[in-house]
């Protein structure tokens, strides 16, 4: 059997199965097992398929029919031109938390505290970016850490990401200049009626088994304590709580709330600024 031939057979099993995409899927699946780049998938089309490496198709692509993420499969997902390692432990990184990371690079800092850091996307990302700052990601998942702590290894980062096993602000010290989340914002009610892909990621980081808003009362509480003068809280949010997370935040005394848009539209972060602490300076 060719390498087409089998992609075809693979790609019409994911169709039968209902899913979405299934060629670009079966596509990605076919060059991991090959080792080949999914731009040159191309150029060994009408190869013959070692029989392993047949065998090793089918095996993800029946993963893939039972809704195993893509990334899972793979080991990785790349996010913001960077390679993280992922598995059931943390959270899968997405597009559109690429707002969250644009935010935090308008502006320079030299320490970010990273609360529920998960693969640690968002704070490695950020260091990568900022290559003078330090950061701190914490989790209340060891598992989750451990994932952060060898993607920190394999982009040679771990000399300036530290993590540590925290619920939330619980054993947190000192003032951070940036203070970045990720948090758990899916309602309980709204669990039925996610896709089935992520029954294959943590429940954790998905639900507070709540409304929705628990991680943000918390966030919002000890947010002032931990930001350095000026320094600036920065939260991916559900597309329906803008509102409800800002009035958190200016309730704590907040200032220059602002809730931001992703590229669809839908509210996405929100960010907060601790006080000044001279306002009379502010011009200056």
């Amino acid at each position: 059997m060719t390498v087409q031939a089998a992609l075809i057979e693979g790609t019409k099993r994911l169709a039968e199965a209902g899913i979405e995409g299934g060629a670009r899927d079966a596509r990605l699946l076919m060059a991991h097992v090959l080792g080949v780049a999914p731009s040159r998938l191309t150029l060994v089309m009408p190869d013959a398929i070692p029989e392993g490496d047949r065998a090793a198709f089918e095996a993800a692509i029946g993963r893939r029919v039972r809704r195993e993420p893509v990334s899972h499969i793979l080991g990785y997902r790349e996010f913001y031109g960077w390679r993280f390692k992922v598995s059931g432990d943390v959270l899968d990184p997405r597009p559109e938390t690429e707002i969250l990371i644009a935010e935090a690079l308008s502006r320079p800092f030299s320490s970010v505290l990273d609360l529920g850091t998960g693969s640690g996307a968002i704070l490695l990302t950020l260091l990568a970016e900022q290559v003078l700052a330090k950061g701190l990601g914490t989790d209340l998942s060891e598992a989750a850490l451990n994932v952060a702590r060898a993607n920190a290894e394999g982009l040679e980062l771990a000399t300036r990401a530290g993590f540590q096993q925290a619920d939330w602000w619980d054993g947190i010290e000192g003032r951070f200049e940036l203070i970045v989340s990720n948090p758990p914002y899916i309602a309980l009610d709204e669990m039925p009626s996610l896709a089935p892909e992520l029954a294959h990621e943590p429940r954790m980081a998905l639900t507070d088994e709540a409304d929705g808003l628990s991680a943000y009362r918390a966030i919002a509480k000890g947010a002032r304590t931990h930001l350095a003068p000026r320094g600036r809280l920065i939260v991916e949010i559900g597309p329906t709580q803008g509102a409800a997370v800002s009035d958190l935040f200016l309730a704590e005394g907040l200032k220059g709330v602002r809730v931001i848009a992703d590229l669809d539209g839908r509210d996405r972060v929100v960010r907060a600024q601790a006080p000044n602490p001279h306002p009379r300076n502010a011009a200056k």
